[in-house]
């Protein structure tokens, strides 16, 4: 049986930033980690997944949650470093 984490590790990306598509989609790990994969592949796929994780801090500084905020911005720098594509007006 597969399990989680072999699913997130096929997707090549982070469980924090899996977890930050799930948070903005409204969906468990399991099926944002099956989003992310798809996105990835998609063109301006890492562009939506980066647009989705700027929202998910908009919205915890809105809240006020500085500390989730903290982690989300943590999960898009490492995203961004690592998929320097998903930059706005940058085309793949």
């Amino acid at each position: 049986m597969i399990s989680l984490d072999d699913i997130i590790g096929m997707t090549g990306l982070t469980e924090e930033e899996i977890a930050a598509i799930g948070e903005h989609e409204h969906m468990d790990l399991a099926p944002s980690a099956a989003l992310a994969d798809y996105l990835m592949h998609q063109h301006r796929g890492p562009q939506q997944i980066q647009t989705m994780i700027c929202d998910d801090i908009r919205e915890a500084l809105h809240r006020d949650d500085l500390n989730h905020a903290r982690t989300l911005f943590a999960a898009l720098r490492h995203f961004m470093g690592e998929h320097g594509e998903a930059a706005r007006n940058v085309d793949p």
